[in-house]
């Protein structure tokens, strides 16, 4: 029978099967819905196992290393910096093995403890003794790595913290991770990060909330979370994460490491899962982080190889400046407090404080200098851009997912229509502005026509900044790095306060993140008449989201021209020298 015959044979005047039919519609739908909800949770929870059956051959792997080597000191292999370790690895009187095997049993202790590692990397085994039979030994031979989610490695998924990507088996090794190998590196593990990576809390449904293990009440950061929480708990030496709107720089700076995002094309993307594929107006990129600043450059050193200008000719092959890194020249400095977005929090602003009179001694000459145009770049170059599609392509991620609770707050605001976001806009522009410009901002271009406008808008305010840099005659900038690390819950709630780190994302500037300090009690007493600048409810957040904090790192941001990674690297390591209260080379 038809579909128009059955309409023929149904009374429809007849309530009674208006009403079974109506019950049966319902009844329809909602059986659809649950089959849709139990299909998400049962990959969710197969993901899941593969996590902890990943999580048992790691266990079962370093247990049987100990075993068979018992006069092995894990406790010394970890308390190595990596130059260190890649001396002794070098020379030979440390072995691959007992490097590789203490940080499998280190990143299982860390993970048990704050739960950062997503799957183990098994064929770390395999090229381990690959790695003992190649006479030639690379710049990061026997160096254990850990790799971001999203991040391609053979025989893995890269799940994006979405159940879209579960159970796409990525089929060959991303370009970074092929480079790494070939410098001798070990990629051993695969760490968590936030749903969608528009985020810089680390929650997911898949694999749950990450901690900081500095302080378990306390955000480690995102999107690149898992990496910062491993790396400080000590499961880590190095790893690689990635950056758009400050994801390198925001876990390094709530977890106490050091990290660096390079120029956007610096290093090679190719081989990373992303929920924003075809944004071109913010610039994303790769990068590592470490605990300190000779680790970062020895990763790029590796990195800036023949290998990888042939893996992907779209990187400009320029090896890696040792003789700009090394240089004790003088430096002019520029320098500012505070951006005029969001009133630096108590211990931000010190942390600039102090490193400049700490570099002022050594020498150097400081300048003040102020980014032009903060609120335009923040709302129409950076919101403006990175959703100038009106968000619809997050929106539709989510279909066929659940919304992580850290990631509601922002997901509601994104998929309201353009139209109720305008009206909120004006509604609110007397009593937030700030607010209002966002909401409006969230709206998109609209138009091919208005993007290509966009585009143009950020590259005039490149060269505008540029030319500001050139006529103070600076070698690099000094400026905040939001912080101290977030209590949780509110990094969903305070996107717009990236305001810091996604100025360099929309110039494509090279930056880097250096711990200088810790919160102190001072810091806590003066937060307490902390206003902001507008306030209005995010500044109220803000105050919120890092109180309690005491103990915990407090960092800086070091900025360079585009391409000039080493001068940047220079400076973050004159800065961390200098906060070390070591003598300055200067």
């Amino acid at each position: 029978m038809s579909q128009e015959q059955l309409w023929q044979v149904l009374d429809l005047s007849d309530p009674r099967t208006l009403f079974s039919l109506l019950c049966s519609s319902a009844a329809a739908v909602g059986l659809l819905k649950w089959l849709r909800h139990r299909q998400i949770q049962q990959k969710m929870e197969e993901a899941r196992s593969t996590r902890d059956l990943a999580l048992e051959r790691m266990e079962k792997a370093a247990c049987k290393f100990k075993q068979e080597n018992p006069g092995t000191q894990a406790a010394h292999v970890l308390s190595l910096t990596m130059m260190e370790l890649v001396e002794k690895l070098k020379e030979g009187s440390l072995s691959p093995e007992s490097v590789l095997y203490s940080y499998i049993g280190k990143a299982l202790e860390v993970t048990q403890e704050v739960n950062c590692v997503i799957d183990f990397i098994h064929g770390c085994e395999d090229q381990l003794q690959k790695l003992k039979k190649q006479k030639e030994k690379g710049l990061l031979y026997g160096i254990p790595v850990s790799i971001k989610d999203h991040i391609n490695c053979k025989g893995h998924v890269s799940s994006g913290g979405m159940v879209k990507f579960l159970g796409q088996v990525q089929e060959e090794d991303s370009v970074i991770v092929q480079v790494l190998k070939s410098q001798g590196a070990i990629p051993f593990v695969k760490t968590n990060i936030p749903q969608t990576m528009i985020n810089y809390d680390c929650s997911n449904p898949i694999f749950g909330q990450t901690l900081n293990p500095l302080n378990p009440q306390k955000s480690p950061g995102g999107s690149s979370g898992g990496e910062g929480a491993l790396i400080a708990g000590g499961g880590s030496i190095l790893g690689i994460g990635s950056d758009v709107a400050g994801s390198i720089r925001l876990p390094s700076s709530f977890c106490g490491l050091c990290g660096l995002k390079p120029t956007g094309n610096r290093i090679s993307k190719l081989g990373v899962v992303s929920p924003i594929v075809g944004m071109k107006s913010v610039t994303g990129m790769l990068g590592p982080m470490a605990r300190d600043v000779d680790s970062l450059a020895l990763c790029m050193k590796a990195l800036l190889c023949e290998e990888m200008f042939q893996l992907d000719p779209t990187v400009p092959p320029l090896p890696f400046d040792e003789e700009v890194y090394t240089s004790s020249k003088p430096l002019r400095i520029g320098y500012y407090e505070g951006d005029g977005y969001f009133q630096p929090s108590p211990s931000m602003k010190r942390a600039i404080q102090q490193t400049r009179k700490l570099l002022q001694d050594a020498g150097h000459t400081l300048v003040p200098f102020a980014p032009p145009k903060i609120d335009y770049v923040v709302d129409e170059l950076f919101t403006r851009g990175i959703f100038s599609d009106g968000a619809s392509h997050m929106v539709d991620c989510f279909k066929g997912d659940i919304v992580d609770p850290n990631l509601k707050s922002q997901f509601n605001t994104y998929r309201l229509p353009a139209l109720v976001k305008r009206i909120l806009a004006i509604v609110l522009k007397p009593i937030y502005p700030r607010i209002a410009r966002d909401l409006s901002a969230l709206c998109g271009v609209g138009s091919a026509k208005n993007l290509w406008d966009q585009h143009g808008a950020v590259a005039a305010y490149r060269t505008e900044f540029i030319a500001k840099w050139r006529k103070q005659r600076l070698d690099v900038v000094l400026c905040p790095m939001l912080g101290p690390a977030f209590n949780h819950g509110y990094a969903g709630k305070l996107f717009a306060a990236t305001s810091y780190t996604n100025l360099y994302n929309v110039l494509d500037f090279p930056a880097g993140v250096v711990p200088v300090s810790t919160v102190t009690r001072a810091d806590e007493e003066e937060l307490k008449h902390y206003q902001g600048h507008y306030g209005d409810p995010w500044d109220k957040r803000l105050k919120e989201a890092v109180a309690g904090a005491v103990g915990l790192p407090v960092a800086v941001q070091c900025v360079a021209l585009p391409w000039q990674e080493e001068l940047c690297l220079r400076f973050m390591k004159e800065v961390e020298t200098l906060a070390h209260g070591t003598k300055s080379k200067v």
